[in-house]
């Protein structure tokens, strides 16, 4: 039986207007740097945090995000979980797809999001809106 990481700190943002996206950014960098982790894995995973913050706003129509400082050992992390009660994603597979997209954007966000951080995971349903879990450890 493998028990849960101990959760040090968990800060809540609402995200309903642009500078929201730009707070949260803000929180995700300075809960990184608390866990130590190095100057690529917090860009990687505040890249991720942008673009999910900013789905959250433009495709679910507003939400919250939830930021947390782990500590599992001598190992710490940043866990971040963006939530809205959106419309949800009709086909998840195409929406994780490169190059695919709903809007007028890359078609990059989640499937580079997945790409950024070392877990992720998703739970959408059409009509139930959106969860998204990412999460990166110190090395």
């Amino acid at each position: 039986m493998t028990t849960a990481p101990a959760v040090s700190t968990v800060e809540t943002l609402t995200v309903r207007a642009d500078a929201d996206v730009v707070r949260v950014r803000q929180l995700v960098r300075a809960v990184a740097q608390q866990a130590r982790l190095s100057l690529v894995d917090q860009t990687k995973l505040v890249t991720a945090a942008s673009e999910l913050a900013r789905n959250t706003l433009v495709y679910g129509g507003g939400g919250e995000v939830e930021v947390e400082l782990l500590a599992d050992g001598g190992r710490s992390g940043v866990r971040a979980v963006f939530s809205d009660e959106g419309p949800g994603i009709p086909d998840l597979d195409l929406a994780l797809t490169d190059g695919w997209t709903s809007g007028s954007g890359l078609g990059l966000g989640l499937s580079g999001s997945r790409r950024l951080v070392e877990h992720f995971s998703i739970d959408t349903r059409p009509g139930a809106g959106t969860r998204v879990e990412i999460a990166t450890w110190s090395r």
